[in-house]
């Protein structure tokens, strides 16, 4: 029999998540929850490979973008309301919203520096090794008239 209850799984767990705002992976009651894209990141001699955990998503909801040396990944999700006589959700787990998440790749990386996948819920984005360019000292003089 179903009970309803106040509290998710852990009441503990719970509690200082919802205290110190540390990222859950829970449905509540409410429906809310913080949501992290699980991330892997490899070195390799000449480039990085970061690999993004985004399941159910499509490849039309993933948008990425590159500014002041920063790569960052946008994904949203929107909830399809239509009425069907299908039931009704008891507990809902699959997560609806939109979620970012930022990598510094360094300010000499181009948008040809990066290459995307997706493929089964996985966005793979390689982004090439770029040396930092040694500036190069300009001596400047003092015009004597």
């Amino acid at each position: 029999m179903l009970m309803p209850t106040l509290f998710r799984d852990n009441f503990v767990e719970d509690l200082f998540d919802d205290f110190f705002g540390t990222p859950t992976k829970r449905l509540g009651v409410s429906g809310s929850r913080n949501v992290v894209m699980n991330a892997d990141v490899k070195e390799f001699d000449d480039h990085y490979e970061i690999d993004l955990q985004l399941p159910g998503y499509k490849k039309e909801d993933i948008k990425a973008d590159l500014k002041d040396g920063y790569l960052t990944v946008t994904a949203a999700h929107t909830e399809n309301n239509e009425e069907k006589n299908e039931g009704r959700y008891l507990r809902r787990e699959c997560y609806y919203g939109q979620m970012q998440r930022s990598f510094y790749v360094g300010d000499q990386t181009e948008y040809e520096d990066i290459h995307a996948g997706f493929e089964n819920g996985i966005l793979k984005l390689a982004v090439a090794k770029k040396e930092k360019k040694p500036e190069i000292e300009e001596k400047k003089y003092i015009t004597i008239d």
